[in-house]
């Protein structure tokens, strides 16, 4: 890194403004905006619409794994920036060339595979190489830029459309994007490739497992399930929220408000769990964001009033908040540096998948009589995920100051 930007907090400073435009924001919190002025004009049918998010996701989530891969080989610049600027030219695609139902999901889907170096996978790998002893703090700061973007984003997508319709809204997106993230990456974000090459030529690796020993690794697939439960039950709830308070009498207001403390909590909840990591063992940490929003969808299994209600939204918000910090952390605990890029990114892809699943269980189990049966099961997927960060034992690749690293020429235990 250059060396008037060689404090490791620039690494913190610029992944804020990376993630306030990255591809949660803009991609999943906008697309509501856009639904219905892009099926009013076309005359499509919402659901028709909504199939171009889906693949856009899976896009993103199948293509996750390939960009951390070459970020371990090639370091985050040279990945990330060529992402966000096809990203970017990606959504204005989509103002110029959508129009017809195929083109348009078409673009989503390639949008969604620039959105991959995107993601806060590169930004977590950066802060992770900058960072040990404050490691959890930096991330937790890091990443409350996913929820200044789910804040703000939306609300800028809206005047753009009401002022210069969804076409140039999206042009106006890209710009947004590229003109932020852009900069970012290429001032501050940065980590140099995973494998060196000390004085003689010979290649040095970072601590740590490579991507296809994490995998055949009970640690791995431990992380993989329980975060996989936590992604399907904290996203799920909050996916059908809306439509399960009025269902239950609450007025739209009061509903689409609860939401809203649901976004300060996904804020506070980055934060505080960042704090939490660097003084706290993190299994426990984990165990703690995971209970938070357990208890939150078992008081919606009790018919709360609104004040009851509300805080029910507000706990499971404050484990949506933390997931991806913790995601982070533990990878680079457990299963080291050496390929963190590639096994964040199998991790990210599992955690989006279960994203995708929880609302579709949500809707499954509406259909099939209401939401008590899929939220039930949400609480046992939520012990389960508790129960496997408990068992994963002591740190692989502890902090400095709790321990000495493990050195350059051991070999991790693969268990």
């Amino acid at each position: 890194m250059e060396k008037r930007f060689a404090n490791p907090w620039w690494v913190v400073f610029g992944s804020i403004f990376g993630l306030i435009v990255g591809n949660g924001p803009i991609m999943q919190f906008t697309f509501g905006v856009f639904l219905k002025p892009i099926t009013q004009e076309f005359g499509w049918e919402r659901s028709t619409t909504s199939t171009a998010l889906v693949v856009g996701l899976l896009g993103t989530g199948l293509c996750v794994p390939i960009a951390g891969r070459l970020m371990d080989k090639y370091g985050v610049r040279a990945v990330t920036l060529p992402s966000i600027t096809a990203f970017a030219l990606a959504m204005i695609a989509l103002a110029f060339f959508a129009n017809s139902p195929m083109a348009f999901v078409i673009i989503y889907a390639l949008m969604g595979m620039a959105a991959a170096g995107q993601t806060p996978m590169p930004y977590s790998k950066a802060i992770t190489a900058a960072f040990d002893d404050k490691r959890g703090l930096a991330l937790g700061i890091a990443m409350a830029g996913v929820g200044i973007g789910a804040a703000l984003v939306p609300q800028i997508a809206q005047y753009l459309v009401t002022n210069y319709g969804w076409r140039g809204a999206y042009v106006g997106l890209a710009a947004l994007t590229f003109c932020l993230a852009f900069p970012a990456v290429a001032l501050f974000v940065n980590t140099e490739p995973a494998v060196k090459h000390g004085s003689a030529g010979a290649p040095i690796a970072r601590p740590g497992l490579t991507g296809a020993q994490a995998l055949r690794t009970g640690k791995f697939w431990a992380l993989a399930v329980a975060f996989f439960s936590v992604a399907m039950a904290s996203n799920g709830t909050i996916g059908h929220i809306v439509p399960l308070l009025t269902d239950r009498g609450f007025s739209p207001q009061i509903a689409a408000g609860a939401m809203t403390f649901a976004g300060v909590a996904l804020v506070a909840g980055r934060f505080v769990a960042g704090y939490l990591l660097d003084r706290i063992f993190a299994p426990y940490v984990a165990t703690f964001f995971f209970v938070i929003p357990l208890g939150g969808i078992a008081l919606l299994l009790m018919a709360p009033g609104q004040m009851t209600a509300t805080i029910a939204v507000v706990m499971i918000g404050l484990g949506l908040g933390a997931e991806v910090d913790l995601i982070a952390y533990l990878v680079s605990r457990y299963l080291g540096m050496r390929s963190f890029g590639e096994i964040y990114g199998y991790l990210f892809m599992i955690f989006m998948l279960g994203n995708a699943v929880g609302p579709f269980l949500m809707g499954v189990s509406f259909g099939m009589g209401g939401y008590e049966t899929c939220l039930a099961g949400f609480v046992v997927a939520l012990v389960i995920a508790s129960g496997l960060v408990l068992r994963l034992g002591t740190y692989a690749f502890p902090p400095e100051r709790r321990g000495p690293p493990p050195s350059q020429g051991a070999k991790p235990a693969i268990a």
